[in-house]
């Protein structure tokens, strides 16, 4: 059974106070896609993501990883197979110490002691932040607690990698490193981002959303292209495919 592929379908979300989050959105990521999902704020990007992790239950429609929906009773298996970084990595880091958080899924996963030792020491190494190990995640940085986060992530091993504005509060560097490694990532991924230059280099495929519903899908490269769609969205086309101010040319 693949659990590397997502699909949704009719998917809707009202939140307890009557707002409409989500408005018949369906679409399939296919194995080993790397998919941008991008709007405005409020687009229901974020909300989206809960619903494709099994945080929050849809109030219509159904989400599938692989021939799996997401229910209760399927739940903790599906999360095996899917690594989630949060938009804000101070609501994924709680533990005393690097090692403990990034340590914290495969111990829960009930992994022999010493695969979790090799799955914490190799994550931590992949982010280029296994100097932080014995830290408490309170001592660190931005960058270094996003690092951290992605590491706590991969050290599950998932088919998918499913994250909600990675390069948010990154400086140059860190993001670069950030490129880099996702771009290293073999398996699906789904990113929620306003970077759309990192979405550029990242994903093939974009799908824009806004007020909740899916306006339009496809290459990555003719959905920046098309400025009339961006402007529609609430999105500048990002730098990379913007003319040099001072000569004009690209």
């Amino acid at each position: 059974m693949s659990h590397h592929s997502i699909e949704a379908t009719g998917l809707s979300f009202v939140y307890p106070d009557g707002t409409r989050a989500l408005d018949d959105v369906s679409f399939r990521l296919g194995h080993g896609e790397s998919v941008a999902i991008v709007g405005a704020n409020g687009a229901g990007k974020s909300t989206l993501l809960l619903q494709l992790t099994g945080f929050l239950r849809p109030t219509g429609g159904q989400v599938r990883i692989g021939e799996v929906p997401i229910t209760r009773e399927t739940l903790a298996d599906i999360r095996k197979a899917i690594g989630v970084v949060f938009q804000d990595p101070d609501d994924q880091l709680f533990m005393p110490t690097v090692y403990e958080d990034v340590a914290f899924g495969p111990v829960n996963h009930r992994l022999p002691a010493e695969e979790v030792a090799s799955r914490v020491t190799e994550a931590l190494a992949r982010v280029g932040a296994t100097h932080l190990a014995d830290r408490p995640p309170y001592r660190l940085s931005g960058g270094e607690k996003r690092a951290v986060a992605i590491a706590s992530a991969l050290a599950l091993c998932p088919n998918i990698l499913i994250m909600d504005e990675p390069s948010s509060n990154l400086d140059p560097k860190a993001r670069r490193r950030l490129i880099e490694l996702l771009a290293g990532f073999e398996h699906t991924k789904v990113v929620a981002t306003h970077d759309l230059d990192l979405a550029l280099e990242l994903c093939e495929r974009t799908i824009v959303m806004s007020a909740g519903t899916v306006t339009a899908d496809g290459p990555t490269r003719a959905i920046f292209g098309d400025d009339s769609l961006l402007e529609a969205s609430g999105l500048e086309k990002p730098l990379g495919m913007q003319g040099c101010p001072l000569c004009g040319g690209e």
